[in-house]
């Protein structure tokens, strides 16, 4: 790998992706391969090191690509989704960790960043997808949208029944 510039520019499949590359105080310039960092995420959440009210791991444990992720938040004390559990499927782009994974709630939910039809989030909505840099992670959008069920928006909107699903 020769290392030209600070940037390094991906084709993928017609789409191309800027990437930020991290320099270390050595001044050497190092960037995490996909499948590593979604492992170190894997290792992070099955030895539970992280908030304990979110939780995501892989669909298949057998999928080489780790394409297909569950998550779920358990909603925030004092607000209406307080004793409630959301499951959301997270899908990985090529170009993770360079962009932020697809998220989606399987569980019904009723808030501002969460498309009322599909369940899709929207990016444009949710702090840690807005401001997403390649460092961030799952736990951090899940984090981000734990947060904006507590926000003065969302915590007092009247939610669909338990149970219920997109």
């Amino acid at each position: 790998l020769i290392i030209i510039s600070e940037t390094l520019t991906i084709q993928l499949t017609n789409t191309t992706v800027e990437r930020k590359m991290q320099r270390l105080p050595s001044g050497e310039v190092v960037i995490t391969p996909r499948n590593f960092k979604l492992l170190e995420e894997l290792e992070h959440s099955e030895k539970g090191l992280g908030d304990m009210s979110i939780s995501y791991g892989l669909v298949d444990s057998s999928d080489i690509f780790m394409g297909e992720w569950n998550g779920g938040i358990l909603g925030p004390h004092g607000t209406q989704h307080d004793s409630r559990f959301y499951e959301l499927r997270i899908t990985i782009p090529e170009a993770y960790p360079a962009t932020p994974p697809k998220v989606r709630f399987v569980s019904k939910i009723n808030i501002n960043c969460v498309d009322s039809k599909s369940g899709e989030v929207i990016y444009s909505k949710v702090p840690a997808t807005k401001n997403w840099n390649r460092n961030m992670g799952m736990e951090q959008v899940l984090i981000s949208l734990r947060a904006e069920m507590a926000s003065s928006e969302n915590r007092r909107t009247r939610q669909p029944q338990e149970g219920l699903t997109f």
